[in-house]
């Protein structure tokens, strides 16, 4: 089958981001011909001006739309798209010049209908956004489910980095109105559908992430949220390791407890887990500050989940509370 490629992306007043993005697929190698579809979801700072500039350079569509969120304006740009390969980017995020070649590569080789890739901290980031990719990123803390090449055939791809068959988004029809949890419910729904996925490591991309701690929390807080609705919806699904956050810091505070009393093994333990994760991050970025700050980022990242995935699982597991009404921020409403 001829791959002709459409990259999808939804922006909500980030033209900045925008710019950053179009500016690195001048830079793409290879010559495999592509179309960029722009969808604004209803932004009240626009990004045409920005998206008219590339027009010429680029095969450049741009869509204004009400705002409904990013998996519906991520289906009605695919909708609104040319080709038989859709390839969805978040607004944040910078390709390496060598992006859509090793996405090429590896889909003639292993053909799926759906791919997803890793993400990186570019050098040119604030030692914030270095911290906070470590620690959504390294094994020590999300398992590498984010892209550990030992789920390459079993990976969840994640929209920020994302592609996706024609075919399979007409049988899946999409994203769901969930928010975020929409990219691994759609994941879910390919493989009940007898699609595959799989990851491909080298196709990753710099994904700024553009947040304060306080912004980081509320992140992590509503992944927290989500993963017991999907559990309801997807049973198959469940994992003892989602319960590991909340038993982190459940932990995290029993041990603080214990100290008062002289039983200080627990804090000892966890200081072990902060020294090694700190050895790693220096490791990874060469950076003391970064390496510091990503200790934080750690507290915050399993404190945010744990908590959120120990409330909402109280809600909709033992008080049977619809998702929907107890958690209408989760969920975009219906166009």
């Amino acid at each position: 089958m001829q791959l002709q490629f459409s990259f999808i992306i939804p922006v909500y007043n980030r033209p900045d981001e925008i710019e950053e993005l179009l500016l690195s697929f001048e830079s793409l190698e290879g010559h495999t011909p592509f179309e960029i579809v722009i969808v604004e979801d209803g932004s009240t700072i626009s990004s045409k001006e920005v998206v008219d500039i590339y027009k010429d350079k680029l095969d450049i569509s741009y869509f204004f739309k009400e705002n409904s969120g990013p998996g519906d304006s991520r289906n009605f740009g695919m909708q609104n798209s040319k080709g038989n390969y859709f390839i969805i980017l978040d607004s944040d995020c910078i390709l390496p010049k060598n992006y859509l070649a090793e996405v090429e590569k590896s889909l003639k080789e292993n053909y799926v209908d759906c791919y997803g890739g890793p993400d990186a901290a570019h050098s040119s980031f604030t030692n914030l956004q270095k911290a906070i990719n470590f620690s959504m990123t390294s094994f020590i803390t999300t398992g590498g489910i984010r892209g550990n090449k030992k789920s390459v055939d079993t990976f969840q791809p994640r929209s920020f980095n994302m592609g996706l068959s024609k075919e399979a988004f007409i049988a899946s029809k999409g994203f769901g109105r969930i928010h975020p949890g929409e990219d691994p419910d759609l994941s879910i729904r390919l493989w009940n559908l007898g699609f595959k996925t799989k990851l491909i490591p080298e196709a990753f991309v710099y994904h700024k992430r553009r947040i304060s701690w306080s912004k980081f929390y509320m992140q992590v807080h509503k992944f927290g949220l989500v993963r017991p609705i999907l559990n309801i919806w997807h049973p198959s699904t469940k994992k003892i390791t989602y319960w590991f956050p909340t038993i982190f810091c459940v932990g995290f505070l029993i041990s603080l407890l214990l100290a008062f009393f002289n039983f200080k093994w627990g804090l000892v333990a966890y200081m072990s887990y902060f020294v090694i994760t700190l050895i790693l991050a220096l490791i990874t970025t060469k950076s003391i500050s970064v390496s510091i700050l990503s200790i934080v980022a750690v507290i915050i990242q399993f404190f945010g989940y744990g908590y959120g995935f120990f409330k909402s699982t109280i809600a909709v597991s033992i008080l049977n509370k619809n998702p929907e009404t107890y958690f209408p921020k989760l969920f975009f409403k219906s166009k």
